[in-house]
């Protein structure tokens, strides 16, 4: 009898096991909340996207696209570009507003910038002659720095002055480019040297190459740039395979 009342349970004792076995009411879903509490959630979900999106184009990298002949060999037109800015500038995307930061291109060294005599013109790509202090002269078809021919295996053609007027020293911070494409090349032997404040960043990969007529990447031309990427899925041939993940 007493084995009996102790394996009996109380009735406190049920209702606390009857408590502990009650699951507790699950979250409500995301098609169970209010329509006003999805947009704010999803509203929240792409400010972040934009943000990181914005700082990533604005201090970490963009893309750029070729539009012209004067780096040929190295870049081809319709070559589209991964450009890092990380230590060479940060700017404000969809904007001129940038910041130079402390990294400084060196000799032979690839380099996108605002060109000085247009900043509102497409940025330019070029390759780094000349350093700050550096004495550039150009005859019998070669480039001297500081006496010394540069040896120079990129370039496709001899290397005239053309309004280039040496031997001259690059100024402070400031550097000489030039396109490898000597002959087709609008670079500092026109218009002078490039100031550091102007240089945003440097090529770092090929992501894409697409053999198109070249004012497909001129700014503006929209449907003709939409045809050659559609001419590029239709006529796989038009893409330069080859060159696709190329680094720098």
């Amino acid at each position: 009898m007493k084995a009996d009342l102790k394996e009996k349970p109380t009735s406190e004792t049920g209702s606390k096991q009857i408590k502990k076995q009650t699951p507790e009411p699950a979250p409500p879903t995301e098609a169970k909340l209010p329509l006003a509490k999805r947009a704010q959630r999803e509203a929240i979900a792409w400010f972040w996207v934009a943000l990181a999106f914005l700082l990533i184009n604005g201090t970490i990298g963009q893309a750029r696209v070729i539009p012209s002949g004067s780096m040929e060999n190295t870049l081809l037109i319709g070559d589209h570009l991964i450009m890092s800015r990380v230590g060479y500038d940060a700017g404000v995307p969809f904007t001129n507003i940038h910041v130079p930061l402390w990294r400084n291109p060196k000799r032979q060294q690839i380099v996108i910038f605002k060109p000085p005599f247009a900043p509102d013109q497409p940025d330019y790509v070029k390759r780094v002659i000349g350093l700050p202090g550096d004495t550039v002269e150009i005859h019998d078809g070669a480039v001297w720095i500081n006496g010394q021919r540069l040896s120079e295996n990129y370039t496709l053609g001899r290397t005239e002055p053309y309004d280039f007027h040496g031997p001259y020293k690059v100024p402070p911070g400031s550097y000489f480019v030039m396109g490898d494409n000597r002959s087709n090349s609008y670079d500092s032997r026109f218009w002078g040297p490039v100031p550091r404040n102007d240089i945003i960043g440097t090529p770092v990969m090929i992501y894409m190459s697409l053999d198109a007529p070249p004012n497909a990447w001129e700014p503006g031309h929209l449907q003709d740039r939409f045809f050659a990427y559609a001419n590029g899925i239709i006529h796989p041939s038009t893409v330069r395979w080859s060159r696709l993940f190329h680094f720098f």
